[in-house]
């Protein structure tokens, strides 16, 4: 299972790298757990938090499914995501060789 933190005023570039991030973790078919955590007074913005939660969660519904929906846990809200059954693992490009030309096909187009 692989983590990712948020703030409650997380900015937009910043969230966006955190999903990307997370498509990468989902697709190798590893589990998320995003979290917002609270320090100090910020635990006012709870609403903030759930709304970086479900945003991060429907920015991701193409590659995973939501398990747990945002829960406050002390100074901590959680979601956790699984990863889709029918998303295929990134295969590696496999590298394709391409025939050398001989002698014989050389001498041929020299002919031409």
């Amino acid at each position: 299972m692989k983590e990712i933190r948020f703030g409650p005023n997380t900015d937009e570039h910043d969230f966006d790298f955190k999903v990307k991030h997370a498509i990468k973790f989902l697709e190798e078919g590893a589990k998320v757990k995003a979290y917002v955590h609270f320090r100090g007074r910020s635990i006012a913005y709870k609403e903030k938090g759930e709304i970086i939660l479900l945003k991060f969660a429907q920015a991701l519904e193409e590659f995973g499914k939501v398990e747990m929906l945002p829960k406050l846990e002390g100074n901590r809200m959680f979601l956790h995501l699984a990863p889709l059954p029918n998303i295929k693992k990134a295969a590696k490009p496999t590298k394709v060789e391409i025939p050398k030309a001989t002698d014989e096909v050389a001498d041929a187009e020299a002919d031409k």
